[in-house]
């Protein structure tokens, strides 16, 4: 998980695996539902702070925090990271938590549409007809989804902008995955500290008392955080912004089929049109991808 571009130049691997991680997080979260969700995203975001400072030394970066703590300027914009990364992780615990499965994988699907916009307006990427056909068609299922969802379209708004506004700052400020992931985590500590601290001193106490097994659990969630984390914030560098997009179309669709199964709830026309267009979308748009990606053949020289 290097941020060198020419030890690992594809990020493609990373972000593939930071959104498998996301997609099957609704199951880890059954075995936390228990937990309220204000206090289990305080848990979180204590646990993965060491997970982060476990893999810093490991690595060998404590140079690069420290020349990244020096930097008023990238402190400035992870302050902000930091802030809609835990507004995201507040509303989709709380929307899986409330059987809102549906209402997290919409703001999912909207968020690589979200990605293109960003990458195209603001980074200046440039993207072929094909794939602009292929976010017509994504854009199309997502609206008929939200056309049926109008009562919860808030969670998934919010989903989508949080994390697609939080992408777009980890690919421009200069500080790597690591360092960067190390800092927004010691900038949330203090206000996650005092909300564990605050559920201890209520009638019902602590959940991180409640028992082992629920204790180990809560403990999981900061490698379950750091990890994807790590991975997204390195395929942000070095991956397209509207490329990145439409890869993560993988997270909602798990998500999706575990609202089908897992979860049981039902599947209205709405969703199973919505399904068809965006995966008909992103078939088009790495069939394009992969055919630019092909080497040409050279002509071979006329005989003499």
């Amino acid at each position: 998980m290097s941020d060198q571009d020419h030890e690992q130049p594809s990020g493609l691997p990373a972000a593939l695996g930071a959104y498998v991680i996301w997609g099957f997080l609704p199951l880890y979260l059954i075995l936390v539902s228990s937990v309220p969700p204000f206090e289990f995203v305080g848990w979180r975001i204590v646990w993965t702070l060491p997970v982060c400072l476990l893999i810093v030394a490991f690595r060998k970066q404590m140079p690069d925090l420290r020349a990244a703590l020096a930097d008023r300027k990238a402190l400035r914009i992870l302050l902000v990271s930091a802030t809609l990364i835990a507004i995201n992780w507040f509303v989709y615990v709380w929307a899986i938590q409330n059987g809102q499965v549906y209402a997290a994988s919409l703001g999912y699907y909207i968020n690589p549409l979200l990605n293109v916009l960003l990458g195209t307006l603001i980074l200046k990427e440039r993207l072929s007809r094909l794939q602009w056909l292929a976010v017509a068609l994504a854009a199309a299922g997502v609206a008929v989804l939200a056309a049926g969802a109008l009562t919860t379209l808030w969670i998934s708004l919010t989903l989508a902008f949080s994390f697609g506004t939080y992408g777009l700052l980890r690919k421009q400020v200069a500080v790597g995955s690591l360092p960067g992931l190390t800092i927004e985590s010691a900038i949330l500590l203090l206000p996650a500290l005092g909300i564990a601290a605050w559920y201890a001193a209520t009638p019902t106490g602590s959940a991180f008392d409640d028992s082992l097994w629920l204790s180990l659990a809560i403990i999981a969630g900061g490698v379950l955080t750091a990890v994807p984390l790590l991975l997204f914030a390195i395929a942000a560098r070095r991956m397209d912004y509207s490329t990145l997009g439409f890869i993560q179309f993988l997270a909602p669709t798990i998500v999706f089929i575990l609202g089908l199964t897992v979860f049981e709830q039902p599947l209205l026309p709405a969703q199973a049109i919505c399904f068809a267009l965006i995966w008909t979308a992103l078939a088009l748009f790495v069939w394009d991808m992969w055919s630019k990606r092909q080497p040409k053949t050279k002509p071979r020289p006329a005989a003499s």
